[in-house]
């Protein structure tokens, strides 16, 4: 049977990805001139979760490695940009590549020994991760920088005064910059040959091998590109709500990132949207809906999204696209 295109290596852009694409952005910039600042700070928080979920969906989605522990990943990010900025009076900016850089050669040792682990057995070493970060970030050893059970504040950053924009306005700018160059990166990472070896080791793991697919360093170094962007939008989700603790990185975390991952998409790139939209305003909706049981309104969603979308919002959109597209 062949296998659907949504679980392939994103294609080459046409003219009529470039121009939706070119709408999109002038969308995405005319919206914080609309909206409050409240929202626009939502925006911001759902343009890093974006971020986080790209690089799960590297791994998982792309690559065929379960991880229900990147939440350690993005509490690492998010914790390197509010020590730097607390206790070495980094800029905000420079924070974020020192973030990628230690997610990166953190994500790399964490998968080295995770060779060894594939399906199901993997998914319970990275819960594990997950699950003891929030008690390593409180370890006395390390209460001098994370502040322990009491967190580390954050300055908010100013805007530029050129820009004439508010804070909420200019974080959430810089939020989509970095969101930009991400995105890009990962297309045209994943569209090339890495992408293909990445999708051969997740479908045909022995017949990768046999064609001369290292799977060892790709899987190793998937792992650490993964965890460079989920620390990437630690760090950027720390600077936007000014503040870190032990207590918001829970393994709780972990799993709402698998949601929004399978929410939007698995292997697509713009299925990480679609998820951060998901993850960042349904659990308002469904508080709205009812203060009783919102997590009960929360599973109702999630079970009507799987059903009436399996593969997706990519998944049903791709559909609906190629159905149109097929009748003109």
């Amino acid at each position: 049977m062949k296998e659907p295109t949504l679980r392939s290596a994103p294609p080459a852009l046409s003219r009529r990805h470039i121009v939706g694409l070119a709408l999109l952005l002038v969308l995405a910039c005319a919206v914080p001139f609309v909206l409050g600042n409240y929202r626009v700070f939502q925006l911001t928080l759902a343009l890093a979760y974006a971020i986080a979920l790209l690089g799960l969906n590297m791994l998982t989605g792309f690559n065929g490695q379960i991880s229900l522990g990147h939440g350690a990943f993005y509490a690492i990010g998010a914790y390197t940009a509010a020590i730097l900025m607390d206790k070495a009076g980094f800029p905000y900016w420079a924070t974020i590549p020192v973030a990628g850089i230690v997610c990166l050669v953190a994500g790399f040792l964490f998968g080295l020994p995770a060779l060894r682990l594939e399906g199901l057995y993997l998914a319970v070493a990275t819960l594990a991760l997950g699950t003891a970060m929030p008690q390593i970030l409180k370890h006395k050893a390390m209460e001098y920088w994370t502040g322990g059970s009491m967190g580390v504040v954050i300055v908010k950053p100013e805007a530029p005064g050129w820009s004439g924009l508010s804070q909420d306005q200019w974080l959430y700018f810089f939020t989509l910059a970095w969101a930009m160059l991400l995105f890009f990166c990962a297309w045209n990472l994943l569209r090339g040959r890495v992408g293909r070896a990445l999708v051969a080791i997740r479908d045909q793991p022995i017949a990768a091998q046999a064609m001369g697919v290292n799977t060892a360093i790709y899987k190793s170094l998937t792992f650490g590109v993964s965890a460079c962007y989920t620390g990437i939008a630690g760090a950027l989700g720390a600077i936007a709500i000014q503040f870190v603790a032990p207590d918001s990185f829970t393994v709780f975390l972990s799993l709402t990132l698998l949601i929004g991952v399978v929410i939007g998409g698995l292997a697509s790139i713009s299925g990480a949207l679609y998820g951060a939209l998901f993850i960042q305003f349904i659990p308002n909706i469904a508080d709205d809906l009812s203060k009783a049981a919102p997590w009960a309104i929360y599973g109702v969603f999630l079970i009507g999204f799987m059903y009436v979308m399996p593969t997706g919002v990519a998944g049903l959109l791709q559909v609906l696209r190629r159905k149109f597209f097929s009748k003109r």
